[in-house]
């Protein structure tokens, strides 16, 4: 274990692994949820045949937005009251406030909306940048909530630090007994 992290606390390279395979699920709901939203953001008539169509900025506004709201959705609601995700539950992790206990869904809301900084200080950085040619050089921010976990005594990431929370190794659930044992 690493420095400053407790008893039960999972370390580093499981909660990365976690957060890896996480994203790969997230990636796979938002392509998903997109292709269901493109008859919503593109017009009947896109013009002549072989022409790339791209979609107004508002209907790029509204489908990024909802993106967004599928993403809270799917993280509140699987980190909360003591649910798990498929990576959770495959690396053995769970979700707990500092104090060991269940998550609630306003600190799960807070978690969530921590885990968003990373990006968007990317994305500003990218639109800052881009005008002189060197948009590139912000995706390394878009890791900053991971990269804390470098700095930080507990090894915690950024998001677990601004919500009091943190990933810690599974405790073994009991057996659903059956009836008649």
């Amino acid at each position: 274990m690493s420095a400053g992290e407790g008893a039960g606390c999972a370390g580093l390279s499981r909660r990365l692994g976690a957060s890896a395979y996480e994203a790969l699920l997230l990636f796979a709901l938002l392509l998903g949820l997109g292709f269901l939203l493109l008859p919503l953001v593109t017009p009947a008539s896109t013009g002549a045949p072989g022409t790339l169509y791209l979609p107004s900025p508002a209907a790029r506004a509204w489908s990024g937005a909802l993106l967004w709201l599928a993403c809270g959705a799917y993280c509140v609601g699987l980190w909360s009251d003591g649910r798990r995700t498929l990576p959770m539950q495959t690396w053995r992790l769970e979700l707990q406030t500092t104090a060991g206990l269940s998550v609630p869904v306003p600190t799960a809301l807070l978690r969530f909306l921590a885990c968003t900084i990373g990006p968007v200080v990317a994305l500003v950085a990218y639109a800052a940048l881009q005008p002189a040619g060197l948009g590139r050089l912000a995706l390394p921010l878009a890791a900053v909530n991971y990269l804390w976990a470098l700095f930080d005594p507990a090894r915690a990431f950024l998001q677990d630090r601004l919500a009091h929370t943190r990933l810690s190794l599974a405790r073994p659930r009991a057996a659903p007994r059956r009836e008649g044992s």
